[in-house]
């Protein structure tokens, strides 16, 4: 049976952009622990809701993708727009 997450993280669009932003206001390093540390804390609490490992690893990565993606258009749009 398929396991339907109702909300997926990476569609969370004001949680991305604000940890990009969080990380792009930090140093390099810290910024890339800021983003690992964020999926991390994710990852936990939907293995705790009970949501299935093979779901939890495809958020989890969708999630990273997000976030470096609003980074990446925070860094390359005129005005750091995330």
């Amino acid at each position: 049976m398929a396991e339907m997450i109702p909300f997926p993280l990476a569609a969370r669009r004001r949680f991305i952009d604000r940890q990009a932003a969080v990380a792009l206001g930090m140093k390099p390093e810290s910024g890339e622990r800021h983003i690992l540390r964020t999926v991390e804390q994710q990852r936990e609490i939907l293995l705790r809701k009970g949501v299935q490992p093979d779901s939890v690893h495809r958020e989890c990565m969708s999630l990273e993708g997000a976030i470096r993606a609003a980074l990446w258009r925070a860094v390359m749009t005129p005005g750091g727009a995330a």
